[in-house]
């Protein structure tokens, strides 16, 4: 997923935009997550970017994806742009 989330419109309430951001990105991680894994992969890693547009960017971890939007939303923020890119994952063996 590569997306600029705009968050005007004429009718909706700017807080449910927000909202609707985040719903679409867990959507999209499920949908993700249930794809068959290839084979040698344990689980769905995800590489994510966020920010004020598409060359500003920055990466992030897949559990600031919600803290990342609620903060373009304290600061007011016209639009902002997220990537999610799902990649397959192996475990690495703990050396306790």
């Amino acid at each position: 997923m590569k997306k600029t989330f705009k968050l005007t419109h004429e009718k909706i309430a700017v807080a449910r935009l927000f909202e609707a951001a985040k719903h679409e990105v867990s959507k999209y991680l499920k949908r993700e997550r249930k794809k068959p894994l290839p084979a040698g992969a344990d689980y769905w890693d995800f590489d994510c970017r966020f920010g004020t547009e598409v060359m500003k960017s920055e990466e992030i971890h897949l559990s600031e994806i919600n803290s990342s939007i609620d903060w373009a939303e304290s600061e007011g923020l016209d639009s902002f742009y997220l990537e999610i890119i799902a990649k397959p994952a192996r475990r690495q063996k703990s050396t306790d």
